[in-house]
């Protein structure tokens, strides 16, 4: 095994563990009788019994990668095999993993299963999660299913039978994502729990979103998402790749489920399979995560060709992605605008308080708690900061200067490695995610100082044109809320 502080090496290494660590004596493929056991397993199995390689990749994960085996292998339907991919890792993620390497004979409420856990160390990877992903699927191709999941993710113990239960029941479907959730128990600090309170909002409302879309997933996200192996090689087929997953994009997960649909498949979410993934608990870390996934989804959608990432602004996955940004363009007007349109208005002692203000307020707080409640384990911390008013607009104004710097850093055309600066950030560095508050402020003084040299006569015109322009999206925006508001949930939780 290499010794996770030595250098890295370019030669993988598969390492096992002692069978000390393992559920039950186990045997290895070399003893005899384990194949015939394994044989006899799938004999007395009722139907067809589908294959399932589940891929790890994982960098740094140490704190969570323990974890993360540990919910597989207590899964109903337990993966064939599970390779753990650790990639540029500087951390004991490989020592960690490997204690749990081996064959497990376990009992499960599905009848005896076995398993093996292999952990490969690849050293330095260039081609960073993509290619961690890619060298997993060499090793599980001839598998009917590859199961994806990320180094922080744990699953609900059903989660793999549920996936598998329906991507068996439609040849049609290329791809089924979970149900996905942070949990929030073991989060310290008052920074880390505001951030993951609206994570779990944003995630809630995003995986709602998808199945009242005919459960029609726009991205199958690789948290924890399994994917026929008919539907990649055909997705390899005909985009002329050598693998599933390429580097082009900044979210290879989104730009595969494109691929997928493109091929014909279904991209689906399951109603049932639930998983908990990791969330950023600092600013820095939030913020490099957002502006990489908002950066990488424009790219998608822009028309043209950028690099080698073709834009597909009217592919049916994007839709929701355009009416996501949309929204957010909305979301800063209207809050720049009531905020310059005010300080104005006091400035000339002309502002008048409405009570029908408060209509919008109420109305986003109302969809904010209903979808609080369709959580399936929503607790207080969830619906106070629904229904507090202060919190949910506080997170909307960080996912703004996300917005606002995704879109900045696209049109500038701007060579960053977005990977690269989520990866410091999560370590503590980097401070770039002051810069959109910095501008506003610059904004809003540069308009306080051009408005105190207006005449009163254009500033009176400026209000008067103004406010009816802020009030009428406003309106729009608020109408919106409501049809939400009443849209049937048809029962399902998130």
């Amino acid at each position: 095994m290499t010794d996770v502080n030595s250098p890295r090496q370019m030669t993988p290494h598969a390492v096992h563990a002692p069978d000390s660590i393992l559920p039950r004596e186990p045997r290895t493929e070399s003893e005899p009788g384990f194949a015939d056991d394994f044989s006899a397993v799938l004999e007395n199995t009722t139907g067809h019994r589908s294959t399932i390689g589940c891929i790890i990749p994982a960098y740094n994960e140490e704190e969570s990668i323990a974890d993360v085996i540990q919910s597989l292998l207590a899964q109903t339907r337990v993966p064939d095999v599970i390779h753990v991919v650790v990639n540029n890792t500087s951390d004991a993620t490989v020592r960690i993993a490997s204690e749990f390497a081996g064959a497990h004979e376990l009992e499960t409420e599905m009848g005896e299963q076995f398993t093996e856990v292999f952990v490969h160390d690849i050293g330095k990877n260039p081609d960073k999660k993509v290619g961690a992903l890619n060298y997993g699927y060499s090793l599980v191709e001839g598998y009917d299913y590859l199961l994806g999941v990320d180094g922080d993710t744990t699953a609900d113990s059903r989660a793999v039978e549920y996936l598998e239960t329906e991507a068996v029941s439609d040849s049609r479907i290329g791809g089924i994502s979970a149900i996905y959730s942070i949990d929030d128990r073991p989060i310290k600090g008052l920074i880390g729990k505001f951030l993951i309170a609206g994570q779990r909002t944003q995630f809630a409302a995003f995986n709602l979103q998808n199945l009242l879309r005919g459960r029609n997933m726009a991205v199958l996200g690789g948290q924890f998402s399994i994917f026929s192996t008919n539907a990649l090689r055909e997705v390899m087929r005909q985009n002329h790749q050598s693998t599933p997953w390429v580097k082009d994009s900044e979210v290879e997960d989104s730009l595969l489920s494109l691929q997928i649909k493109s091929a014909g498949y279904l991209t689906k979410i399951s109603p049932f399979s639930r998983a908990d993934v990791g969330g950023m608990t600092t600013l820095r870390g939030y913020d490099a995560q957002q502006v990489k996934w908002t950066y990488g989804a424009i790219e998608l959608m822009w028309p043209g060709q950028r690099g080698d990432t073709k834009g597909q602004p009217f592919h049916p996955n994007l839709r929701l992605r355009w009416f996501e940004n949309f929204g957010m363009l909305t979301n800063l007007f209207v809050r720049v605008a009531f905020i310059t349109l005010l300080a104005a208005s006091l400035s000339i002692n002309a502002f008048v308080f409405s009570a029908w203000w408060l209509i919008p307020v109420l109305m986003a707080v109302l969809l904010n708690l209903r979808i609080a409640y369709t959580m399936e384990n929503r607790n207080s911390r969830d619906v106070m900061f629904a229904g507090l008013v202060f919190p949910a607009e506080i997170f909307m104004w960080i996912r703004l200067s996300h917005f606002l710097r995704s879109w900045t850093r696209f049109l500038s055309r701007k060579k960053v490695d977005n990977w690269a600066m989520q990866a410091k950030a999560e370590k503590g560095g980097g401070s770039t995610h002051w810069i959109p508050l910095i501008l506003l402020v610059a904004v809003f003084v540069a308009l306080a100082v051009i408005w105190s040299m207006l005449d009163p006569v254009v500033q009176s015109t400026i209000l008067w044109i103004g406010w009816p322009i802020v009030g009428v999206v406003t309106v729009i925006q608020t109408l919106l809320m409501f049809f939400k508001l009443i849209r049937r949930h048809q029962g399902y939780k998130v």
